[in-house]
């Protein structure tokens, strides 16, 4: 979400206005932020989405850009100015004996603290999420994931379920697939020139890869990656009502893992975790699923408000709510 071409999409599609900030010593960058800025009246924010990015265990240099963005916020007279960084709080699911504090993101919250900046009540990216190592050979992989996982994989294969990449010619395939989930599971999508959008400026890019499972030839459930650095995201993910049984969604994210590593990427991020790490969670589902495949949990310190001026942020706060569906993908 820091790329630019992340920036690109999101001011033709959505108005959102990118400002680039590069920072340098001795003309060698130290840390990047692609800032997003859009007014709602005369109300402005600016939202630096997983950023910014830089070394965080370097405070000065962290305490450098924070002072740049305090200082631009103020100058634009922005309600509020949100980071996101991509900073790990805790690893590991609360109380569970995986979890692990990281004093690094303590500190930061600490300096974000003393700074006057506020946890965010409005969280606009997942702040948890699970990642998988991808040193080990396939066969290590596969036998790390739990032994029902294991199955359902084997089962989709023996159930005649294959799996294809996707092109350009099946955006409107992988559309379908997703508003029938989106119908099934209860959750809001945009229109189709939305996706299309995204879904093939980044593949063109080079930045994207869909995977589409099929049977019998007919489309039954698709994973779209989004792919930079040294990280695969699954960012997308749906099925139809057809065929579910045959257990593709274990198939796919399988091929997805044997194709990040093949591509030479060092990270497979699930891209979503719950919250609270109980049932109440809207994510439990998702979560459980996730988990059969035996990453690793990582708790970020999730996005953080600057306010130049409390008291209209305590009024903006309100309408919050509304702003919410231009922040999400």
């Amino acid at each position: 979400m820091q790329t630019w071409d992340w920036g690109e999409f999101k001011q033709a599609t959505t108005g959102w206005r990118p400002t680039r900030l590069a920072f340098e010593r001795d003309g060698i960058p130290l840390a990047l932020a692609s800032a997003g800025m859009r007014g709602m009246g005369p109300f402005k924010v600016l939202y630096v989405s997983k950023g910014p990015v830089l070394d965080y265990d370097n405070e000065p240099v962290f305490l450098e850009v924070l002072d740049a963005l305090e200082a631009r916020a103020r100058a634009m007279g922005a309600v509020w100015l949100k980071i996101d960084p991509d900073v790990v709080l805790a690893t590991g699911a609360p109380g569970g004996a995986e979890e692990n504090t990281r004093s690094a993101g303590e500190r930061i919250c600490a300096r974000l603290k003393d700074r006057g900046w506020r946890f965010s009540e409005a969280q606009a990216q997942f702040r948890n999420t699970i990642k998988i190592e991808l040193s080990r050979s396939e066969d290590e992989l596969l036998m790390a994931m739990s032994g029902n996982t294991r199955r359902k994989i084997r089962s989709a294969l023996k159930k005649g379920v294959t799996a294809r990449a996707a092109g350009a010619d099946d955006l409107a395939i992988l559309y379908q697939l997703y508003r029938i989930t989106a119908a099934r599971d209860g959750f809001l999508i945009r229109p189709y020139d939305y996706y299309k959008r995204a879904w093939e400026a980044f593949m063109r890019a080079g930045l994207a890869h869909a995977l589409i499972a099929e049977y019998e030839g007919e489309p039954i459930a698709h994973v779209i990656l989004f792919h930079f650095g040294r990280t695969c995201w699954y960012f997308y993910g749906a099925s139809g009502d057809r065929e579910r049984q045959r257990m593709p969604n274990y198939l796919l994210q399988w091929e997805a893992i044997k194709w990040a590593k093949s591509q030479g990427y060092a990270i497979y991020d699930m891209w979503g975790a719950p919250d609270v790490f109980d049932e109440s969670d809207s994510l439990w589902g998702v979560y459980q699923f996730k988990r059969g495949f035996r990453g690793q949990v990582l708790r970020h310190i999730g996005a953080w408000d600057y306010a130049p001026r409390p008291w209209l942020y305590e009024a903006y706060a309100k309408l919050a709510p509304r702003l919410m569906g231009f922040l999400r993908n």
